[in-house]
């Protein structure tokens, strides 16, 4: 029987973060997954700013950026009749060369520190894929299944399957995170159930190559083209795109091809080659608990939403900068055995929330298909003014789904027992509109400070105490050093960020959210909170 500290079955975006976090922490894991290459499915398209900003902290900003669409490319989303056809209403989005300008002009805290990223999974996954066989702390196993699991005193033992020879082997861990996707074989094993709605309705995805940009980009570069027939995608701004569209019948029974649904969608003949071709079906589900002893649920084996505001994968990058650097805290001997029940007290209102807000965006969508046939019942393209009128009410019911900055990352953990919790403390739960704070539990607000340089990328690799105007921290250092925790103490001369952070004292944890703050006054003591912020 193999012995590793810490097991992670599936290795997507999220178990493959997860692994990441932890070997940049200093501690060795082993990461599986079935598949010996990276998929060649099309799944998300967006990494949101506050997966950028984690990906960042964890040095892999600059390497999944290389193979992203062009920095200077917009997010717009457009609303047309057919491609062929007409502009409705076009929602206008800066390009992340725009946005970086955009968060050092705008420095209140607004803004996060990095923008968002158009990128797709399949470029995604071999990026993370290479991280992980280039770093000797990693331990990857391609071409290998989870099959079971059981839990006993002395750890876990997952039963393992070599899909090439078929062999099986007993792995036995201290730790293990099932990353292994919506139907969880981790999950399973465990008897967890999800709730919410499941099986939404089916839809057909439409996978295809093709350099007719004089149709599909006809309206100029956008990263949805959206209509009642689908969704584009431009998945590279080049040469490959994604139509997601209904599966079913025309009214007369004729079951149209994929090919006969790819050219009704633009409205006219153009040259292609089709992919992938399948029908889907969403829903919006999350786990009943994040996991059981020493095992643990992140990404779709957690929860499992609709495309609508891009909240799969993103969210799942949270949970494993979650679980990634508490299992590290526990490994090196500096967490206790609160911080990993922490998670999912912590991860598991967010995933819910997230499956709310995926929710109200497909209602809007639904309310923008109701436009469509109101307007255009006979004749996609309509007249001169059903398209005004319908441009009108698409602009009215907004975009939302792209516009949530207080889901993205105005999120918090507030009530989290590693967290010093101030019962007075305003967190808005506002989705849509991120309120800066520094109230524990929350997410440390961005800014730059005067030297140019972010305050994010000052912060230690643990836990860091961020000292302003001088606040003297030398009792913190002691007491780090008594309990044996890593503490970075970064002291700033930053009049200006004053009423931003509002605050003498700030401790932030790997994760960029705030344990506790305070002011220079002697109380609370600093081994007490630091204790609470390693669950001991």
């Amino acid at each position: 029987m193999t012995d590793t500290t810490i097991l992670i079955a599936g290795a997507g975006p999220v178990g493959l973060t997860a692994a990441c976090v932890m070997a940049h922490l200093g501690v060795p894991v082993t990461v599986i997954d079935k598949s010996p290459t990276p998929t060649r499915h099309p799944k998300m398209d967006i990494t949101n700013a506050r997966s950028m900003e984690l990906f960042r902290k964890y040095g892999l900003e600059d390497a999944l950026r290389a193979v992203a669409v062009p920095d200077t490319h917009p997010f717009d989303v457009s609303w047309i009749t057919t491609l062929a056809g007409h502009e409705l209403h076009r929602f206008n989005y800066k390009s992340p060369a725009e946005l970086r300008t955009q968060y050092r002009e705008v420095n209140d805290g607004t803004q996060p520190q990095v923008p968002p990223m158009r990128v797709s999974q399949v470029e995604i996954e071999p990026v993370l894929r290479k991280a992980a066989v280039e770093n000797p702390l990693i331990t990857e196993r391609f071409g290998v299944a989870i099959e079971g699991l059981e839990q006993g005193p002395a750890g876990v033992v997952a039963l393992l399957r070599d899909q090439e020879t078929g062999e099986t082997e007993q792995v036995k861990c201290d730790y293990l995170v099932g990353c292994d996707g919506g139907n969880s074989v981790v999950r399973q094993a465990l008897d967890i159930g999800l709730e919410g709605e499941a099986d939404l309705g089916e839809r057909f995805m439409i996978h295809f190559h093709s350099r007719d940009r004089d149709l599909l980009q006809r309206f100029g570069i956008a990263w949805h083209y959206q209509s009642s027939r689908g969704s584009m995608i431009a998945q590279n701004d080049d040469d490959i795109w994604t139509l997601h569209t209904l599966p079913g019948p025309d009214p007369d029974g004729y079951m149209p091809t994929p090919e006969e649904r790819l050219v009704r969608y633009t409205g006219r003949e153009f040259n292609f080659d089709i992919k992938v071709a399948n029908p889907w079906r969403p829903h919006l589900l999350v786990a009943e608990k994040y996991g059981r002893g020493n095992v643990f649920l992140a990404g779709d084996a957690a929860h499992q939403y609709i495309p609508t505001g891009g909240y799969g994968m993103n969210t799942g990058v949270g949970d494993a900068v979650d679980i990634g650097w508490k299992l590290a805290a526990v490994a090196k001997g500096y967490g206790g055995p609160g911080l990993l029940a922490s998670y999912g007290l912590e991860r598991r209102p967010i995933g819910v929330r997230n499956r709310g807000g995926s929710g109200r965006h497909a209602g809007v969508r639904m309310d923008i298909q109701a436009v469509y046939a109101e307007e255009f019942p006979s004749d996609i393209e309509g007249d001169e003014d059903r398209r005004a009128r319908a441009a009108q009410r698409i602009a009215a019911l907004g975009n939302a789904e792209n516009e949530s900055w207080g889901i993205e990352y105005g999120y918090a953990y507030p009530d989290s027992p590693v967290i010093c919790g101030e019962a007075d403390a305003e967190i808005s739960t506002d989705p849509v509109r991120y309120v800066p704070t520094t109230a524990p539990g929350a997410r440390l607000p961005s800014c730059y400070l005067r030297d140019g340089s972010a305050l994010f990328d000052r912060l230690g690799p643990w836990f860091t105490l961020i000292s302003f105007a001088g606040a003297p921290e030398t009792a913190w250092s002691e007491a780090a050093g008594k309990i044996g925790v890593p503490l970075a103490v970064l002291t700033l001369d930053e009049p200006g960020l004053g009423g931003i952070y509002g605050a003498d004292l700030i401790l932030v944890r790997p994760d960029h959210h705030v344990v506790w703050r305070g002011r220079n006054d002697g109380a609370p003591v600093p081994p007490k909170i630091l204790k609470t912020a390693l669950g001991r």
